[in-house]
């Protein structure tokens, strides 16, 4: 009876936007010359090659809230700050999809102070991590089927012992259905 008082909401982003794509015989050497005249485009299958674009980005509503503030797993298994973002194009009445997920590392951790960057720390042992690790994970596994985790956790600085403790948690899982990868992508800056 109180469902016409209650509007649904998400917070997250939507975007979505018409691209059209034109082919030409011309290199791309050919078009940026300024001496080019400009040419008339044509598709090479003759259909409108215009794609449909969307960005759906939705932010779970447990364990939301400030970085630095809230991170890590809660008993439920639920991350911090977890948002997933489908990527949607829509061409020639085919729709394709893609997900991704992120949210905070599903350990128990945490960051105290009011400095930037304050140096992380592990608030609960790996044994009492591990239920809630597989209940995070499971969920995913039950939602998304099969997960590439991409561990973007710095492997060396202050960050380490973050990621030494979520790859012990992978590793102990040993699910066939997760892929680890760990990009320390201030190696690569």
């Amino acid at each position: 009876e109180v469902d016409f008082w209650i509007i649904p909401i998400i917070q997250g982003f939507v975007q979505i936007e018409e691209l059209v794509v034109n082919y030409s015989d011309s290199s791309d050497d050919d078009k940026s010359s300024p001496d080019t005249p400009p040419q008339e485009s044509s598709c090479v299958d003759e259909v409108q090659p215009a794609f449909l674009v969307a960005l759906i980005s939705r932010r779970s509503r447990h364990r939301a809230g400030m970085r630095y503030k809230r991170r890590g797993v809660d008993k439920n298994g639920n991350v911090a700050n977890y948002v997933e973002t489908e990527q949607l194009i829509h061409v020639h009445n085919h729709t394709l999809s893609y997900i991704q997920t992120r949210g905070s590392v599903p350990v128990f951790w945490s960051q105290v102070g009011y400095r930037y960057n304050p140096r992380p720390r592990l608030d609960k042992s790996e044994n009492e991590t591990v239920s809630c690790f597989r209940a995070h994970f499971e969920e995913q596994l039950k939602n998304y089927k099969k997960q590439v985790i991409i561990n973007l956790v710095d492997q060396t600085g202050r960050e380490k012992i973050i990621g030494d403790a979520y790859l012990k948690q992978v590793l102990l899982y040993n699910n066939a259905n997760l892929t680890y990868v760990s990009f320390d992508f201030h190696e690569h800056w």
